[in-house]
């Protein structure tokens, strides 16, 4: 999903364009979605130092990151609407694709919602759309296609943006899930806790961003790539040991085993 995006639509109705006018808003200098708007001579606004003296119809964030305050929310008639990748209230919060990788979920989606002031990601659901994760699927594939089909679900929602408002569902409270930030001490692999089925989907996560790490010989070293699960018998040979964190080089694929927790 685009980062760090606030757009303020006008919406004309009489031509066969969804979108008449179009201003964006960012929190960074150095953003895709601002590189964007300024090689497309968009007009730009730079957080919080935004003019709301036009008059738009809606606004749109997308992980924006910033709670926006009921004032300017009741300034544009539609409110503001929100494009988040994930089943709200499933994963609320600022990093839904990484937890949803890192849970083993089989099923995310897309939500657009109205968004409310003081609490991030608990608004109005105005339309939902569904998505089965490919397996071994990483967090930055599966943000690249929840981008395209929220992309596609705005642009609908907008299209019927009335009817959209006046059929909206608050979010149920059974469910809910918080999604915090990744950071890097999320990559630390612990092999007496870690089974090696977390570690995959702790890898195909973050691991693209943030470097896995662990200790060897009290020095703490990077994991550069991960191989996958290799169902060894290290009871069957006197180099292999149950002990998680043992290691064996395996000569002939070249290969590192280690011991995981074992899981029963």
């Amino acid at each position: 999903m685009a980062t760090h995006t606030y757009a303020c639509v006008y919406i004309d109705d009489s031509k066969a364009e969804i979108i008449d006018s179009l201003e964006v808003v960012t929190l960074s200098r150095d953003t895709p979605v601002r590189k964007y708007a300024e090689q497309n001579r968009l007009p730009l606004h730079q957080w919080p130092d935004v003019d709301f003296s036009a008059q738009f119809d809606v606004g749109v964030v997308v992980s924006f990151g910033c709670l926006i305050k009921e004032n300017v929310i009741n300034k544009m008639p539609h409110g503001i609407l929100n494009v988040h990748p994930s089943l709200l209230p499933r994963w609320r919060g600022p990093a839904p694709v990484f937890h949803t990788i890192l849970h083993g979920d089989t099923v995310t989606g897309v939500t657009i919602m109205q968004i409310r002031p003081k609490r991030f990601d608990v608004g109005p659901i105005l339309q939902q759309e569904l998505y089965e994760i490919p397996k071994n699927c990483t967090a930055d594939e599966l943000g690249a296609t929840l981008a395209v089909v929220g992309s596609r679900m705005l642009m609908d929602t907008l299209k019927h943006l009335p009817e959209r408002i006046a059929n909206r569902k608050e979010q149920p409270k059974e469910g809910a899930s918080f999604a915090p930030k990744i950071s890097s001490r999320m990559a630390w692999i612990i092999w007496e806790e870690h089974s090696c089925d977390y570690i995959d989907r702790l890898f195909r996560a973050i691991g693209y961003r943030i470097p896995l790490k662990t200790m060897w010989m009290g020095n703490p070293i990077k994991l550069l790539d991960f191989v996958g699960k290799c169902n060894v018998l290290f009871t069957a040979s006197p180099c292999l040991s149950a002990v998680p964190g043992s290691v064996h080089y395996q000569k002939e694929s070249n290969i590192l085993l280690v011991r995981c927790k074992c899981v029963k």
